[in-house]
Parts: structure tokens; C-alpha cells; sequence
């Protein structure tokens, strides 16, 4: 190190000469050094054990820095590399570059660019070189991440129809535990959106003075207020992400609290709420994009009547009086049957339809009263409120039937939800139909009733067939929220990521178990090189474990695998591998790839560490 470099830019620390643990750990702040707190005290420790006391000298600091910083491996590349072992020359850091880090574009305006914004010693800098302490920043920074810097931008075209994405969803969002007895908390809306999450679910049933409220219904789940759920929705819908969000309403209201959820969603939500389709079309053949819906809120529920009856009644223009009118002869005579749900995931009953009217309207329908019903009208008791049911354009939650029923009835703007034991069963034995249902129109996979701890199912089946909503539980840690979580890192975190071609194409003749002509075979080799400041072990006093990694493929089935490291004993610090692990894989566009850590425990037993998962075309080389 440079000594006036370093000593310029610790010496007001160190104004008596000395430093306790606690400034130390804010002088590596300062200096916008990442460390772990366990393995900073213990290096610290090891330090003033030596000279008895609290406190350390500047050169004390100078070792403790050392002890993190200076990597032996990140010295071995660099004295490769490095005339002196001290310097590297512009034209070695372009040399490395090349060779290391695949940038075979790599010229001396890259390589400058890198000193200058890196290099932290002026002299050196000036001379357009990199110092050890250059190169050691550049290889901790973003730009060495695994993950391509390129995708953590909006890189894909977002005009495609909303069905040829991947959507990020969650499922139960209110619920930050288990389904019976957790708590239901806003906390689960707001970390669910600065996630990305673009669509969110709620529950909602009748609460006291007209209020809705949002809780898992018939279990002991507290219960929060629907009004309050919109508040949060409004402040945080486009904080992570500019595309539009989708609120899929499991709806157990009765009518005037439907009526009150419409007044609720349209107050808050304002102009963000898409109350009409864009450029006021109701023949719809295809679904509109991300793009074109960037900030608007959608409302996925159960919908009576055409999108055009429900213009007419919002069409500020319109007489209200016959917009109610051709509300009510429109839907007396809606033939309704028992694929018009209430909600998506609960319950099989017909949904009788609701309409608010005016008093004159009432006294008329009264006079009615004695009528016998007409045949073709299957309504008995008012269910469905017209305000709610008006805020649904694009995204109709319609009961599904089969494959093909839905080839033949079902419109672009209606959308199915399907358990996951039934999904599953549709993958293993109609995965060609599955598929070309989804790439016509948007599937919503949801986590079967009997996880009441709140677990989640693996969501790659449903990825490999296109399902596009596949909803897990945010609040539960583990492989399968690691996954999701990976996949949604692409496309800029923006919670839309967009399918394979083989996956929107109608005609396609992809299955996961028969990638046939869709195979694009890909050769991927990864070197496990060390580990840095890994969490130790919580059976360690101090900041020890034994760490081995775990290299996993998800995909298409024939793409599976899993590799095991060898164990490095009782280094959390910066244990060493150095092995090489290869995968063949033979549809890389659906492949994630999960590196996991664990401290091996016992031979039986191992204790997870830390894991980080990503879209295997998401890979950085070098």
C-alpha cells in the first residue's frame, strides 16, 4: 500500500493514536469496504490479544485491512499479470481483460475507463496505471459480478402481448407467516413490491361499518383493513418497477362491500387504476403489452357482461339512467353458470350477479317483484357488484374448464387459476396442450390449500410450460423462493421477464420431456474458485465453519443436476476450492443455476450459509 495513499485517508481517525472495535468497523465503512461483523471482531480480537487492551495502533488497522482486502487469489492473478507485482500497465489490464474476462473488445479506452474510476492512488492513476489496490476494487465491484450487467437493465422488448411473459406473483401476500394462525401484515404488500412483484393477491371478506377486510377467511389469521391494503399498493406499486401490476381479488365481499372495494380502488388509486381498455377498444383479439400499461394497476376478478355494457356505464358522457338500464337487461338475461366464479381459488358456486340502483329503479323492480322468473335468467340472490366488476378489462378470472373448452370459448382477456396438484397432473400427461393454452393466454398457478405452513412447490415445472403467474409464498425462504427470486433478478428486477420463443409460438411442438428440435446444447464450466467472509457457523464461538457448495441446474428435466464441492475445514474467512464443475445443458433458455453454501455439521447434517441463484443465460464469463 502506498503509505501516504492509505495514512491521508485514515489519520483523523486515528487523531489519539488509537482506535476501538467500533471505529474500526466505521473507518471500513468510510472507506466502502463490505465485511462481515463476526469475522471483522475476530480478526480484531486476534489483533489487541497480541498487546493486551481494546484498542489498536494505525498500523494495527493497516493489518486488520490487510487480513480482508488483500486476497491471495486476487494476488496471484495480479503478479500474472504485473511486470513488477506492483503495477499493471494499461496494456496488461487490456492482456487481462481479454484473457480472464472474455472482453475481447477490450481496447485502452476500456482499460482507462476502469483506472480512473477504480484506481485510488493519484499518482498511479495519473500515470494510467492500477495499483494491487485498483485491481482489488475493480474485482470486487459490480462489473465482476456473475450476473451480466446487461440484464440488470430493461434489455428485452417489452411489446409483446402481457401472456408471452413470465410474471412475478406472489400468493396470500397479506400473510408474513403460516395459513392458519399467522399474522396478516401490510408489510407483506410493501416487500413483495420493492421485489418487483407484479402480481399481488387479495383476500377479501365483509368487515364492520361497510369496511372490507383482508385476511385468510375461516382460519385465525389476523385481519387487516382492504382501504388500508390500497394505501400501501398506491405508494409502493411503481417504486421497483414501471410495469403495470396486476391485483388478483380472491372476492368473498358481499355486494355493497364489493361496491365499496370499487370506490375504495377507484379514490386511491386515481388515474394509476386502468378503468377502460386503451384507446377505448372492445373487440379485443390480442392483449396489450407491458409497455403500453406502464403505471397502470389492474384488477384481475370475476366480470358479468361485455367490456363495451361497462363502458357505457362509466362513459362520463352517458345518461346515467340507460347506462343502468342496459346494465340490467344485459345481465337478466346473462345466462351464468358455474364457470363464473367468485373467487379463483376457493369455492365452485354460481355467482348471482348485483346491481346498485337508483330508488325510482327499486320501486319499479318491486312492482316486478311477483313476476315469475324468465327461464333463461339463472340469477337468485345478488352476489356481484357492477362498480367492481366494471374495473375488469384485461384480466377476467374465468373458471377453467379443459384445454378445449378454452381453445374454443375462452377470449384473450380471461385467465385461469389452477392448483398445483392439477397443474402438475396437466404437465405430466397434456404438456403439448398446456403449452399451447399458455401461450394464448395468462395461467396463474397457486400453491394447493393443505401447505398451511406456508410452503411452496418447485416453480420451474410451470415455467418449463409457459404458465406465466406462478404464484408462491414470499414470506417462506428456501430453494424455491431462491429460484424465483433468481429469475426475476433478469430483465432489471422489472417483474417481467419474457418467455422463449418455443414458449409463445402457437404452433409449437416443445414439451419439456421432448425438447426435440428446440434443443440449443450449451457446454457451461464453472470454476469454484474460493469463498469470502462466508457466515460462520452458529455452533462457532468465534467465525469458523466448514464450508462445502452445492452447484445446482434447474430446468427441463433432462437439464437437472447437482454437484457437490469438497469440504474446506474450519475456514468461513476464505476457505479455497479451486475444482471445476461441467454441465451439459440442452435448452439454456429455461436453465437457472444455484450456487448454495452450507457448513457441514455432521455426515448427515449440513447447516445452510448463504445461496445465490440466476438465470443460467444470465452468467457473466470470466
Amino acid at each position: 500500500i502506498s503509505p501516504t495513499w492509505f495514512w491521508a485517508l485514515i489519520k483523523n481517525d486515528f487523531t489519539t493514536g488509537n482506535t476501538d472495535l467500533e471505529g474500526c468497523m466505521r473507518l471500513l465503512e468510510k472507506m466502502q469496504i463490505h465485511f462481515d461483523e463476526a469475522h471483522v471482531t475476530h480478526i480484531f480480537k486476534k489483533t489487541v490479544d497480541k498487546h493486551s487492551g481494546q484498542i489498536i495502533s494505525m498500523e494495527d488497522f493497516k493489518a486488520i485491512y490487510r487480513a480482508i482486502m488483500h486476497r491471495s487469489e486476487f494476488q496471484e492473478l495480479f503478479r500474472a499479470y504485473s511486470p513488477d507485482g506492483k503495477i499493471l500497465p494499461d496494456s496488461q489490464l487490456i492482456k487481462f481483460l481479454v484473457k480472464e474476462q472474455f472482453h475481447t473488445e477490450a481496447t485502452e479506452t476500456t482499460a482507462f475507463e476502469l483506472i480512473s474510476k477504480y484506481e485510488p492512488i493519484d499518482e498511479v492513476r495519473k500515470k494510467k496505471q492500477m495499483s494491487f489496490e485498483g485491481f482489488i476494487r475493480y474485482m470486487n465491484s459490480e462489473e465482476c459480478s456473475i450476473f451480466k450487467t446487461q440484464h440488470k437493465t430493461i434489455y428485452q422488448d417489452m411489446n409483446h402481448p402481457l401472456c408471452d411473459y413470465f410474471i412475478s406473483s406472489s400468493h396470500n401476500t397479506y400473510l408474513i407467516a403460516d395459513q392458519l394462525m399467522g399474522p396478516s401484515h401490510l408489510w407483506g404488500y410493501t416487500s413483495a413490491l420493492l421485489k418487483g412483484c407484479r402480481c399481488l393477491e387479495i383476500d377479501c371478506w365483509d368487515g364492520s361499518n361497510n369496511e372490507p377486510v383482508v385476511y385468510h377467511g375461516h382460519t385465525l389469521t389476523s385481519k387487516i383493513p382492504f382501504r388500508s391494503v390500497i394505501h400501501v399498493i398506491d405508494k409502493y406499486a411503481f417504486m421497483s418497477s414501471a410495469y403495470p401490476l396486476v391485483l388478483s381479488l380472491e372476492n368473498h365481499c358481499s355486494p355493497k362491500q364489493q361496491e365499496a372495494m370499487a370506490e375504495c380502488l377507484k379514490s386511491i388509486l386515481g388515474d394509476k387504476l386502468l378503468t377502460a381498455p386503451i384507446g377505448g377498444e372492445t373487440e379485443m383479439t390480442r392483449l396489450p403489452s407491458p409497455e403500453a400499461l406502464k403505471f397502470k394497476v389492474l384488477i384481475k376478478n370475476k366480470k358479468v357482461g361485455t367490456l363495451e355494457e361497462g363502458m357505457l356505464r362509466t362513459d362520463e358522457t352517458g345518461a346515467e339512467t340507460g347506462a343502468e338500464t342496459l346494465a340490467e337487461t344485459g345481465f337478466e338475461t346473462e345466462d351464468i353458470s358455474g364457470s363464473d366464479l367468485l373467487s379463483d381459488e376457493e369455492t365452485d358456486e354460481t355467482i348471482p350477479i348485483y346491481q346498485s340502483r337508483s330508488p325510482s329503479k327499486r320501486r319499479g323492480d318491486r312492482r316486478r317483484s311477483s313476476e315469475p322468473p324468465s327461464k333463461k335468467s339463472k340469477v337468485k340472490t345478488p352476489k356481484i357488484a357492477i362498480a367492481l366488476s366494471d374495473l375488469v378489462i384485461y384480466t377476467k378470472s374465468s373458471k377453467f374448464v379443459s384445454f378445449e373448452h378454452s381453445l374454443g370459448n375462452q377470449k384473450c382477456f380471461e385467465n385461469n387459476s389452477i392448483g398445483e396438484a392439477k397443474a402438475r397432473k396437466f404437465v405430466k400427461h397434456s404438456a403439448k396442450e398446456f403449452i399451447s393454452h399458455t401461450t394464448r393466454f395468462i395461467t396463474r398457478i397457486y400453491p394447493k390449500g393443505i401447505r398451511m405452513t406456508s410452503s411452496n412447490y418447485n416453480p420451474q415445472e410451470f415455467w418449463n410450460v409457459g404458465c406465466q403467474m406462478v404464484a408462491l409464498n414470499f414470506q417462506t425462504p428456501g430453494t424455491q423462493m431462491d429460484l424465483q427470486d433468481g429469475k426475476f433478478l433478469d430483465n432489471g428486477g422489472c417483474g417481467y421477464v419474457l418467455k422463449p420463443e418455443f414458449l409463445r409460438d402457437r404452433n409449437t411442438t416443445f414439451t419439456p420431456k421432448n425438447v426435440g428440435a428446440y434443443s440449443k446444447p450449451m457446454s457451461l464450466s464453472v470454476r469454484l474458485i474460493s469463498g469470502h467472509q462466508l457466515p460462520p457457523s452458529r455452533l462457532s464461538k468465534t467465525n469458523k465453519a466448514d464450508p462445502l457448495v452445492q452447484i445446482e441446474i434447474y430446468g427441463v428435466p433432462e437439464d437437472q443436476a447437482k454437484k457437490k464441492s469438497s469440504v474446506v475445514k474450519s475456514n468461513a474467512l476464505c476457505p479455497k476450492w479451486n475444482e471445476t464443475f461441467s454441465f451439459n445443458i440442452q435448452v439454456p433458455e429455461l436453465a437457472m443455476i444455484r450456487f448454495c453454501v452450507e457448513d457441514e455439521v455432521s455426515l448427515v447434517n449440513n447447516e445452510f450459509l448463504g445461496q445465490y441463484s440466476l438465470p443460467v443465460l444470465s452468467l457473466n464469463t470470466g
